[in-house]
């Protein structure tokens, strides 16, 4: 099976998946599954794709959120603009962010990244506008283009599930793309790309504003899913999950973070009862993979259909 066909029949997959996922389970968890699904597909570009580990996603991923909740239940937006709003944000905030971390390479572009979410996180904690301890809760859904009632929960999930579709597709033309070629190019050995003329940091912060814009996304569609927003999205155990999603999943695989996702927030809920327990063998699965699992779900099983091929 070569790469395009492949990649046409593990996306049909999911849509079926995820398109008939409400009927199966609690529509709203499977709105927050699609929400996670893409911030680590956003994670994973940058990390997969860049080469670049950020330590302080949670930053791009809980503004999206307070600035997408703010305008919908102070501002008065419509849901479609809220979103946009929180999104926005997190692309100036990337672009703030990015220029400043990008001149770092490895672990100190990690630990300037983990800096900049804690300033982040702080200024949420005693931001007025954010609510501090409380979050910001009356978060309005309202009527999609003034038409489509979202405060019913199928209408709902299928906005979510349309903005998740989109997002992917776009990430999927980013990765395919010439830009996404130079790129992996850029990770898998950077001296070689400028020695070929490549302006290597112009494409870093380009790729880091991205999926920065895209996890600012996410964290915007999670506010009108949970018509909330608190200092959970925006903590630092936030940007730990998502590198444990991507991880799980299969880093540099293009649906690897979708089951990344899946399979870690399934576990917080299935899980639940067992308290601080659920930490620990999310642990404990984490290190399993590592070791069993070097590639990730994913990219195990892509490796093993290019063994059978070969």
């Amino acid at each position: 099976m070569n790469q395009q066909r492949y990649d046409r029949v593990a996306f049909a997959v999911m849509f079926v998946a995820f398109a008939a996922l409400p009927f199966f389970i609690y529509p709203r968890f499977g709105m927050q599954l699609l929400c996670f699904a893409l911030f680590a597909c956003a994670f994973n570009l940058l990390i997969g794709f860049g080469g670049l580990l950020s330590f302080g996603h949670a930053m791009f991923f809980g503004m999206g959120s307070y600035l997408a909740a703010h305008a919908s239940a102070v501002w008065g937006l419509p849901i479609e603009l809220a979103i946009v709003v929180g999104a926005a944000t997190s692309l100036v905030l990337g672009a703030v962010s990015g220029f400043i971390a990008i001149r770092r390479q490895g672990i100190y572009f990690a630990m300037i990244t983990l800096a900049l979410a804690q300033m982040v996180y702080f200024f949420c904690l005693r931001a007025p506008f954010t609510g501090g301890e409380n979050g910001i809760l009356g978060v309005k859904r309202g009527n999609l283009l003034g038409v489509l009632d979202l405060n019913q929960t199928l209408p709902m999930y299928y906005f979510v599930f349309a903005v998740f579709i989109l997002a992917f597709l776009l990430i999927h033309r980013i990765i395919h793309s010439p830009f996404g070629q130079v790129l992996k190019a850029i990770r898998e050995n950077e001296p070689r790309a400028i020695s070929l003329g490549y302006r290597t940091e112009r494409y870093k912060l380009a790729a880091f504003v991205m999926s920065a814009t895209l996890a600012g996304l996410a964290g915007a569609t999670k506010a009108m899913v949970t018509q909330n927003a608190s200092l959970t999205d925006v903590y630092w155990t936030m940007s730990g999950e998502v590198v444990l999603m991507t991880l799980v999943g299969g880093m540099g695989t293009v649906f690897g973070p979708v089951v990344g996702a899946v399979v870690i927030i399934s576990m917080q809920l299935y899980l639940a009862e067992l308290g601080a327990w659920v930490t620990i063998i999310q642990g404990g699965i984490f290190v399993f993979c590592v070791l069993a699992f070097r590639r990730g779900i994913v990219g195990e099983i892509e490796a093993w259909l290019r063994r059978r091929k070969a």
